[in-house]
């Protein structure tokens, strides 16, 4: 992002955060902009880039209502069903294969 001071990784000033570390102490951005970014050096790729926000106008997280809750249950529900075997594989089925072990590799 063009116009935003650039801190090396680790010394960003106090009182920014990143995202994680925002839910880590349980608040969330709340629709401020990014302030800052933090820029790890990679040697074959361009650098590694976080972007901060500040803890000031952070807010706190929204808490899980019943709705939400089994909105994401019946989610993760459907990450584990085969569409092939259509069963409960017992883990969620990676997106690289697309099914159940069994189906993916049969014998």
């Amino acid at each position: 992002m063009a116009g935003l001071p650039v801190y090396p990784w680790r010394l960003a000033p106090d009182g920014l955060a990143t995202r994680r570390q925002l839910r880590a102490a349980g608040l969330r951005p709340g629709g401020q902009d990014v302030v800052a970014q933090l820029e790890r050096p990679r040697r074959r790729r361009g650098p590694l880039v976080a972007y901060l926000y500040r803890l000031d106008r952070a807010k706190p997280v929204r808490p899980m209502t019943p709705a939400r809750r089994a909105a994401l249950a019946k989610a993760n529900a459907a990450r584990r069903l085969c569409p092939a075997c259509r069963r409960d594989a017992g883990y969620v089925i990676a997106a690289s294969l697309g099914l159940c072990t069994p189906c993916a590799y049969p014998v």
